[in-house]
């Protein structure tokens, strides 16, 4: 389906608690807590960050590691 290609806008992220995907070469990975999903990963520095699903598609993601 996707290739390391950023996905389409219009692609929708998973919704699979656990799921990942790429962002800016950095995995994040899909968890729900207090009643709301979020992604989960670390910023270019390695520190923890939470990214809406908005957030995520403004980054771009795909679901494979860019190369």
């Amino acid at each position: 389906m996707l290739s390391t290609e950023t996905a389409a806008t219009t692609d929708p992220l998973p919704t699979t608690p656990c799921s990942v995907v790429w962002s800016q070469g950095r995995p994040y990975v899909l968890e729900s807590g207090a009643g709301a999903l979020r992604w989960v990963g670390t910023d270019h520095l390695g520190r923890p960050q939470a990214l809406s699903g908005a957030e995520l598609h403004r980054r771009g993601w795909s679901h494979r590691r860019a190369g």
